[in-house]
């Protein structure tokens, strides 16, 4: 049972190789530079990528199963192969932002590709993680400068270690009783951003000042970076949205894993070196 997993050099798509690897599955890893991929050696590596779908008929053939990675652009065309090649079963990284109704969530892009995985007729499982303990790696340089300056410093959320996920998700391709089934995933506890510079200085042992952004400067802020207008506001009403209802962690990690989830603690304990 050979599983292709899309995006196998990508922040969840690289993990989920080496946990489909761990559990003595043949993983075949869809790739566009595979020298810099650093792949490990039994791992069957084919060039190509979803953005480029006359890549992806030699990269499914044989294959039972797929991680797919999200790409809206080609999901449609990604099907149509898959379905042509005999592929039965795919378990689609979505994200908890669908159904968000504004114009600048991510949530549009995830409900178009479980949208075209379900009309083809797969058997299914969908993944919707919420927001990621990655992000706080922007803070990086802040951190190293004793501040971290945002808004809605008590705006709670679950964030989720991207190991988790995919974890999560090697189970589910290599186990039974998941299909036509959506998990939606957290970390295993509530904290808020200010709650996570607290963390980050006990876990780190160095003073880090915690200084409030008002949301215009927050916009500002972001939209100097070069992220898109409608984006920014509908990340600063995902932070109020939070603040007014602190989100509550949904244990699917853990009944799917047998394990506690990771903690933030000891996320940021096993990247010391990114933020110290």
């Amino acid at each position: 049972m050979t599983i292709l997993v899309t995006g196998a050099t990508g922040s969840v798509g690289r993990l989920v190789v080496d946990e489909l690897l761990a559990a003595g599955v043949p993983v075949r890893a869809l790739t566009v530079d595979p020298e810099r991929a650093n792949l490990p050696a039994e791992t069957e590596v084919v060039v190509g990528s979803l953005a480029k779908p006359s890549t992806l008929p030699v990269a499914l053939k044989g294959v039972s199963a797929v991680y797919l990675a999200p790409m809206a652009r080609t999901v449609r065309r990604f099907c149509e192969l898959a379905s042509e090649a005999g592929v039965e079963r795919v378990v689609a990284l979505s994200g908890s932002s669908v159904g968000d109704d504004h114009e600048g969530s991510s949530g549009h892009e995830y409900a178009a590709v479980e949208t075209a995985v379900r009309d083809a007729g797969f058997a299914w499982t969908f993944l919707r993680p919420g927001v990621f303990m990655n992000n706080t790696l922007d803070w990086a340089p802040m951190v190293r400068a004793g501040e971290v300056a945002t808004a809605y410093g008590n705006a709670t959320q679950t964030p989720i270690d991207l190991g988790d996920i995919a974890a999560v998700a090697a189970r589910v391709l290599t186990t039974g009783g998941h299909v036509g089934v959506t998990y939606v995933l957290s970390g295993p506890e509530a904290i808020s951003l200010r709650g996570q510079v607290e963390t980050l200085a006990a876990v780190l042992g160095m003073e880090i000042r915690f200084r409030e952004l008002t949301p215009v400067e927050q916009r500002a802020q972001w939209i100097g970076y070069g992220v898109p207008e409608s984006a920014v506001g509908w990340l600063l009403e995902g932070f109020a949205e939070t603040l007014r209802h602190p989100q509550v962690p949904t244990g699917v990690v853990e009944e799917l894993l047998g394990r506690p989830g990771t903690t933030y603690a000891a996320w940021v304990a096993a990247r010391r070196e990114v933020f110290a």
